[in-house]
């Protein structure tokens, strides 16, 4: 959730009458039954902090297949003690992770991964199709830093949010009942060799620390591919959160969940794109807000003119008319801004 780092700011998009994905790009392996591979988190099977090309990947699949995956929320145990968690309720895989690993950085997330896709070049583009997140815990945490920081109480805990997963709500406090969408704050791959390794912290063109939350179960994340294989990685999650996550943290939590990973060929992106049921989500990021949203705009009038038989001039009208300019993030050095366009608005 901080830093300082970024790369790629051109601007590209290409995309189809019903979705960000026409049915005649090349899905390598399409034709084949996907295969669902097991994923859990541990010492062996997480890079601690970092997205980069030259991390071993703990998992090669074929492009198409599932992943059923555990991710660990963003903390360590005796943190998560102080601030009033039982012991007995600390995940034995986080204190694994959090003793053994010492390959950490320069950011703080664990990230489950990286996952190799067979077939994956640079140049093209890796869909994440969210099938489905579960909660494998009872609780999340939200601390107090962020963008507007002095509000905050010096020296005062973490906040533990109990988490009831029957009915998917927490309760804040008396009266406040928060209805939760858990989603991954964090789903990348792995930038260009020539970049280096790269904070977990801050998202760009590679995706990464996004903290969009409206990438809940049953979304689509498309994201270019810089590194043969994609090396795919994906944690920081969220139990709920609101735009702009101005804090730095949502309630914070451990996640399991089902992810279809897919390369598409010919998809040619410079930055992440989505699809909801209801929207199209186009993104921009920059250490500059304005850049950010300037991005983010731009990604969405591309993808317009090029889908929907509109030139840019009334791409742009159509964005102003239609599209909801959100702040996706304040709070992790590169900030992040997304458009949510209606799909229900094209008959």
């Amino acid at each position: 959730m901080r830093v300082t780092q970024r790369f790629g700011t051109s601007v590209r998009s290409i995309g189809s009458a019903l979705s960000f994905v026409t049915i005649v790009l090349g899905a390598v392996g399409a034709a084949q039954s996907p295969k669902t591979h097991r994923l859990e988190a541990t010492p062996t099977t997480v890079a601690y902090g970092h997205y980069w090309a030259e991390t071993k990947p703990a998992l090669t699949i074929e492009s198409g297949d599932i992943i059923d995956v555990d991710t660990m929320l963003t903390n360590t145990p005796d943190r998560l003690e102080r601030s009033g968690v039982p012991a007995s309720e600390i995940q034995p895989q986080l204190r694994a992770i959090v003793d053994q690993v010492k390959d950490r950085g320069p950011g703080g997330h664990i990230l489950t991964g990286p996952v190799y896709v067979n077939g994956a070049e640079p140049g093209d583009a890796l869909e994440v199709k969210v099938i489905s997140i579960d909660l494998p815990i009872a609780y999340g945490y939200n601390g107090c830093s962020g963008y507007v920081r002095e509000n905050c109480e010096p020296g005062r805990p973490q906040t533990i949010v109990r988490l009831d997963r029957k009915n998917m709500t927490a309760t804040f406090l008396p009266g406040v009942v928060i209805p939760l969408r858990p989603f991954f704050g964090s789903m990348g791959v792995a930038p260009a060799a020539e970049v280096g390794r790269i904070s977990s912290n801050p998202p760009s063109t590679h995706a990464g620390n996004l903290d969009n939350k409206e990438l809940v179960a049953g979304t689509t994340l498309f994201i270019p591919v810089h590194v043969k294989g994609a090396l795919f990685e994906v944690g920081d999650g969220h139990a709920a959160q609101g735009d702009g996550e101005v804090d730095q943290t949502g309630i914070e939590t451990s996640l399991r969940g089902k992810l279809q990973l897919t390369v598409r060929k010919g998809m040619k992106l410079t930055w992440p794109r989505a699809e909801t049921s209801q929207y199209f989500i186009s993104m921009g990021t920059d250490v500059d807000l304005r850049i950010a949203t300037r991005i983010a705009i731009q990604e969405m009038v591309d993808f317009l003119a090029s889908t929907k038989k509109m030139d840019k001039h009334q791409a742009y009208q159509l964005t102003s008319l239609q599209g909801d300019v959100a702040i996706t993030q304040l709070v992790d050095g590169t900030m992040g801004v997304h458009v949510k366009m209606p799909k229900s608005i094209f008959k």
